[in-house]
């Protein structure tokens, strides 16, 4: 199948881009501007449906604006495929087919620009001799997740020769990159010694405190994600089910369907950015489990961070970034059924001391992890690309 994908990517982007790599090749690299402010083309894998678009370039524009960066936001896949892929699970080869279009009319732009800013990946199963040939700018690279594992997973199978080394070419030739989380750091720093760790962030202004846990009520497991890690919660359906034996227990769930665990009541929320903060602020705890595997070592937390932003006390699994965003004082790493039982039963046990770590991981978060905290990283990054390119 993958080999399909391959071939019909390759045929489709060969059309689209021939004339623009025509036109690309034997362009002089010079900026367009029309003033002093820095023009910066942010080519993002999906649109703003995806959380990885919305926080790692979208939330920053309007600030960087205000520091004289403009940046335009241009996705290859839009939100009509994304939710075809959590609806069907299907790729939806004419979203592909209409993006690598787009992408191409994105590329032949670039003089207009003084440097660029992937996230993720400017071409996906697009060797990397292609994708960094038609990156005419210099460029950071941004990557929340470890995205060079997907083409080392024997999925694609006789492509991975092909594909399989493909972040190392395009973070080697990156101007800058903006890793995550530490894992990712360690991998790109074998490729490439321009780097500064950017965490995925959140406007935790906008994020409201949640309420102490009342007696009465049960003790509510919250979780936020997306459909593709929604297997993770099974880590957690023994814990769960034993706890309810003691107390009642609520789980719920936003943004996924959460398998059923008994005695334990569970609560499906469809997500929706208006209403993930009111969600969140609801819960008594928020969880983050996980399994360890290359994928996950990858992860940035980000569940984390956004419980923490609304001062709720957290559990997660210790794995990847999970390790350096949750301390003592916000919350619980947990490893073993026993691990999860001891810090479930420690927050429900004690509601003061819960809503001592909620207001000391919003704290982390503000001085961390907030988008008013980063921005001043992301500013002087591109900054100081596009000065280079000057």
């Amino acid at each position: 199948m993958w080999v399909g994908v391959f071939l019909a990517v390759s045929f489709v982007y060969f059309l689209a881009g021939t004339h623009a790599y025509t036109y690309l090749r034997d362009l002089p690299i010079m900026p367009f501007r029309n003033s002093a402010r820095v023009k910066v083309l942010g080519l993002a894998l999906y649109g703003p449906l995806a959380a990885s678009t919305r926080h790692r370039l979208s939330q920053y524009v309007p600030g960087l604006a205000a520091l004289g960066i403009d940046v335009d936001v241009m996705p290859l896949l839009n939100d009509d495929y994304i939710r075809r892929r959590f609806s069907s699970g299907q790729i939806g080869f004419q979203y592909v087919a209409r993006g690598l279009i787009s992408r191409a009319a994105h590329l032949s732009r670039q003089h207009h620009y003084d440097c660029a800013w992937v996230q993720g990946e400017v071409i996906p199963m697009a060797p990397a001799i292609l994708e960094t040939a038609f990156m005419r700018l210099p460029y950071a690279y941004d990557f929340d997740d470890a995205y060079y594992q997907k083409y080392r997973s024997g999925r694609i199978g006789a492509l991975e020769p092909l594909l399989g080394r493909k972040f190392e070419r395009v973070i080697g030739k990156a101007a800058a990159v903006f890793p995550g989380n530490e894992n990712l750091r360690a991998y790109a720093s074998q490729f490439n010694d321009r780097i500064t760790v950017v965490p995925t962030v959140v406007d935790h202004i906008r994020y409201s405190l949640r309420q102490p846990h009342r007696d009465d009520r049960a003790l509510n497991v919250g979780w936020i994600g997306s459909p593709s890690s929604i297997r993770f919660l099974k880590v957690l359906a023994g814990p769960l089910a034993t706890l309810a034996q003691e107390a009642p227990v609520r789980l719920s769930v936003v943004g996924g369907v959460a398998p059923d665990i008994k005695g334990v009541e569970v609560l499906n929320i469809p997500w929706s950015e208006d209403t993930e903060v009111a969600a969140i602020s609801e819960f008594d705890v928020g969880v983050m489990p996980l399994v360890d595997e290359p994928w996950t070592r990858g992860k940035c937390a980000f569940k984390l961070i956004q419980y923490m932003a609304c001062g709720v006390p957290v559990i997660g699994s210790p794995v990847g970034a999970n390790c350096d965003v949750v301390t003592p004082e916000c919350g619980y790493l947990a490893e073993t059924v026993e691990d999860w039982l001891t810090a479930l039963r420690a927050i429900r046990d004690d509601p003061r001391r819960a809503e001592a770590m909620g207001l000391s991981g919003r704290e982390r978060v503000a001085r961390l992890y907030s988008l008013e905290s980063q921005l001043p990283v992301i500013a002087a990054g591109l900054l100081a690309i596009a000065k280079g390119h000057d």
